[in-house]
């Protein structure tokens, strides 16, 4: 059997339970419903790291947020290599579209052979942005939608649908499959940078989903309880720290649900043209994200949060004759899982000999031995720390101080800490341990005392209601000299 070509279909912020097909009725999703149909659905896959860079870093090294030193929207390491590195030296021919977050080496190729760069925030050398100056649409200064205030404020697009950056990288997709080399097999890596915030969409996608079907958010009893503090200093700078409005969230979903289907209309293009192609029967094709988005969920949004809401993705994986069709496998997974299954596929060794990650093809057979999946964000006095089974996740805040334990079996919506439930004391013993252990024998002792957790002094409180609130508008920044004196800015 030839090796097989690899795409990995990318997305940011997007939810566990946003797949039509997986149980989600409101949404439209003909395209991840394919998937869903053709290939296997991992239900129960977790972020190694639940925002951007970190996810992402964990994701192309195959390693876990403790070995790479990347545990938070912050610089990747530069000598580790990646799973694109062991593709290309293989012979793929490695590509990769849109937004990546090497942090801080933007258009690093991290292996990749070629790069077509776009990301959120940048100016100069940005190929959407080009694209749009080259249209006539150089007057949109936030082509991605406007962030800062409006970060958390559903907004219709200023750019048509066929100019909008999903359907944007869809095009480029396909430009690559049409003019790719075709002595070798390639793996291709597009990256959409919806649905995170702003949710903007174009017409007629921005009128898809309306604000009065759309359900409240999840607001169990005593839901703050299950706040961490990396959860209380979030909802602070996504402006969203001022009370609640269920009419503004109803429009905040739909907007968010109208962003997925048109990241699922545009993956079905490039599906499309590979079928079209004859390609796809030979192709692993995956699709996921990096982290979810808590959404208005416990009165949260962001991500930076075990939680399902925020920690939980989507896991996709397409491969006739290897993966069964209709499929659904619950045991816990991973975006560590990729690298190893990957290079599997190609007949490759992965970046490094130990990689925690395993074949998708073994977990989904039930055959990896595997159980348990772990995730950190952050370190020292602001980390939080997981691990979770089939029948229990398990989460320790150090700014906290304070476990939480969830019964995954009899509470999958996450409502009740039953950490400290006399009931579970044996369970949350369980799994503290298997987690303690964990880092003990990987050596990361950082985050240990003994056979428990090392305590930091607490964080700072905020000093008022403005402290720390962000604002994130692209670079450049906004010039204000051009207008009349009397109106700028100091």
């Amino acid at each position: 059997m030839p090796r097989p070509n690899i795409l990995l279909l990318f997305t940011d912020q997007q939810r566990h339970d946003t797949i039509h097909a997986l149980g989600n009725p409101l949404l439209r999703t003909p395209t991840f419903d394919r998937l869903a149909r053709e290939g296997t659905a991992f239900t129960s896959a977790y972020t190694p790291s639940p925002v951007c860079v970190s996810a992402r870093c964990s994701l192309v090294t195959g390693q876990p947020p403790h070995r790479t030193g990347c545990d938070d929207n912050m610089p990747m390491p530069t000598g580790m290599p990646s799973f694109m590195d062991c593709l290309s030296a293989a012979g793929y021919q490695c590509h990769g579209i849109g937004k990546m977050h090497f942090t801080p080496q933007s258009t690093r190729l991290w292996g990749f052979a070629s790069r077509v760069f776009s990301e959120e925030g940048f100016g100069g050398g940005d190929a959407f942005v080009e694209h749009l100056r080259a249209h006539g649409y150089d007057h949109v200064f936030d082509p991605h939608g406007v962030r800062s205030e409006m970060y958390y404020v559903p907004q219709p697009s200023q750019l048509p649908e066929r100019l909008h950056h999903t359907a944007w990288l869809a095009d480029r997709a396909i430009e690559f499959l049409h003019g790719r080399d075709r002595s070798r097999p390639f793996c291709l890596w597009a990256s959409w940078i919806k649905p995170h915030p702003p949710f903007e969409n174009p017409t007629p996608w921005n009128k898809l989903y309306r604000a009065a079907e759309m359900p409240l958010p999840k607001r169990p009893p005593d839901c703050h309880e299950l706040w961490t503090w990396q959860n209380r200093h979030q909802n602070r700078y996504k402006w969203r720290d001022h009370g609640i409005d269920d009419n503004l969230l109803r429009c905040l979903r739909a907007a968010y649900f109208g962003c997925v289907s048109l990241i699922d209309r545009h993956v079905g293009r490039v599906l499309d043209a590979l079928e079209a192609a004859g390609e796809l029967d030979n192709t692993l094709v995956v699709l996921t994200s990096d982290h979810g988005e808590h959404l208005g969920d416990y009165d949260c949004f962001g991500k930076r949060s075990f939680l399902d809401t925020a920690a939980r993705i989507p896991l996709l994986a397409s491969w006739p004759g290897q993966l069964a069709a209709g499929g659904r496998c619950d045991a816990p997974a991973t975006l560590l899982d990729l690298a190893p299954t990957f290079c599997a596929a190609a007949e490759c060794a992965p970046p490094a000999g130990d990689l925690p990650g395993v074949d998708l093809r073994e977990l989904a057979a039930g055959r990896s031995g595997r159980d348990i999946v772990y995730g950190q964000h952050q370190h020292d006095g602001l980390a939080t720390y997981a691990a979770t089974t089939r029948e229990w996740k398990y989460i320790y805040s150090v700014p906290d101080r304070r476990e939480y334990l969830f019964d995954r079996a009899h509470d999958p919506q996450e409502t009740r800490n039953r950490a400290s439930n006399p009931l579970c004391r044996t369970a949350c013993r369980a799994m503290r341990e298997r987690l303690v252990g964990y880092f003990r024998a990987e050596g990361y002792e950082r985050a240990l005392d003994g056979d428990g957790w090392r305590e930091f002094d607490p964080p700072r409180g905020f000093a008022d209601a403005d402290d720390e609130l962000l604002h994130q508008d692209p670079a450049p920044s906004v010039d204000f000299a051009g207008l009349p004196e009397g109106y700028r800015r100091g």
